[in-house]
C-alpha cells in the first residue's frame, strides 16, 4: 500500500509539473508562431512594394494573471529601433511604416521622423487605424500618407505634464491671458513660460519636416489645424479632411497585407510583444 500511495504522489507530482511546463511553452510557442506569420506578410508586402518595411505598432496589453489594461506609446526604445531600420536600409530602396500607435514621447516622434525625412529614397506612412499625435510627427515626414478611408491622425500640439497631470500648452497659456499676473502663482507662470516655448519648438518644427509638402499658404494652415490648440488633442483628422489639408500626398488605398498584418497584432500578454519589427529587403 506504501509504495501504491507513493507512485500516485509521483503520478500527480509529475502532472503539475507538465501542467508548469505548458503555461510556460505553450504561449511562448504561440508568440512564435505570430511572429514568423508576421515575417511572412511583411517580406511578402516588401517584395510586392519594392520596399523595406517596418512597422511600429501599438496595441492595448493585459499584464498576465492581473487583467490591467496597458497602454502603449512611442518611446525611446521604438525611436532607437526604427533608427536603426532605417540606418540599415540600402539608400535606393524606399522605405514602407505601417503607422498604428496613440502617440508618445515628442522626443522620440521627432527622432523617428527626422530619420525618416533624411532617407533618400521614396518614404510611405502607412495608417490602417490610427496615428495619433507623435504618430501623425511621424506621417508628416514622408512622402506618401497612404490611409484607410475612416483612418485618423490627430493634433501634434503640445502637452505639458506634471504629478497632478497633463495640459495642453495653449490651454495652459489661455488660461495666464484670463487672469491678472497678480492672481497667478510662480509655478502657473513658469508652466506658461514653457508652453510658449514648446508651441513655437512644434511650429519651427512642422516647417523643418513639412518642406515643399504643402505651399507656405498651406504650411501655416497645416499648423493652425493641428498646432494651434483648435481642437482637442484627441481630435480625429479623417483621411478626407488630411487629404484637404496635405494635398495630393494622401492616399486611401491601403494594401490588403496591411490588414492581413494587423489581425496578427491581436492583445497579447506582457511587454515581450514587440512593437517594432521590420524584414532587410533582399537584394
Amino acid at each position: 500500500m506504501a509504495q501504491t500511495g507513493f507512485g500516485i504522489d509521483s503520478l500527480i507530482n509529475n502532472i503539475w509539473f507538465l501542467l508548469f511546463i505548458l503555461i510556460f511553452l505553450v504561449p511562448t510557442a504561440q508568440r512564435s508562431i505570430l511572429q514568423m506569420e508576421r515575417r511572412k506578410v511583411l517580406t511578402r508586402l516588401g517584395k510586392k512594394r519594392s520596399s523595406q518595411v517596418i512597422t511600429l505598432i501599438h496595441r492595448q496589453e493585459i499584464i498576465s494573471f492581473l487583467g490591467i489594461p496597458l497602454a502603449r506609446y512611442i518611446d525611446i526604445d521604438d525611436s532607437e529601433q526604427v533608427l536603426r531600420a532605417i540606418r540599415g536600409a540600402q539608400k535606393d530602396v524606399p522605405i514602407d511604416i505601417i503607422l498604428h500607435t496613440p502617440g508618445g514621447l515628442a522626443l522620440a516622434a521627432t527622432q523617428i521622423a527626422m530619420a525618416l525625412k533624411a532617407h533618400p529614397s521614396k518614404k510611405t506612412v502607412l495608417v490602417p487605424h490610427y496615428a495619433m499625435s507623435g504618430g501623425t510627427l511621424i506621417a508628416f515626414a514622408a512622402d506618401q500618407i497612404i490611409m484607410d478611408p475612416h483612418a485618423a491622425l490627430g493634433p501634434v500640439d503640445p502637452q505639458l505634464g506634471d504629478q497632478k497631470g497633463v495640459y495642453p500648452a495653449t490651454s495652459i497659456l489661455k488660461a495666464v491671458e484670463m487672469k491678472s499676473k497678480d492672481d497667478i502663482d510662480d509655478r502657473t507662470l513658469i508652466f506658461a513660460q514653457e508652453a510658449a516655448k514648446a508651441l513655437e519648438q512644434m511650429k519651427v518644427l512642422l516647417k523643418k519636416i513639412l518642406g515643399d509638402k504643402c505651399g507656405m499658404d498651406k504650411i501655416e494652415l497645416v499648423i493652425e489645424e493641428f498646432v494651434s490648440g483648435k481642437y482637442t488633442h484627441d481630435h480625429p483628422f479623417m483621411a478626407d479632411e488630411a487629404r484637404a489639408l496635405l494635398g495630393d500626398c494622401v492616399f486611401t488605398e491601403v494594401p490588403e497585407e496591411v490588414y492581413e498584418l494587423m489581425k496578427l497584432y491581436r492583445m497579447e500578454v506582457g511587454r515581450s510583444r514587440p512593437g517594432v519589427e521590420y524584414v532587410p529587403l533582399a537584394r
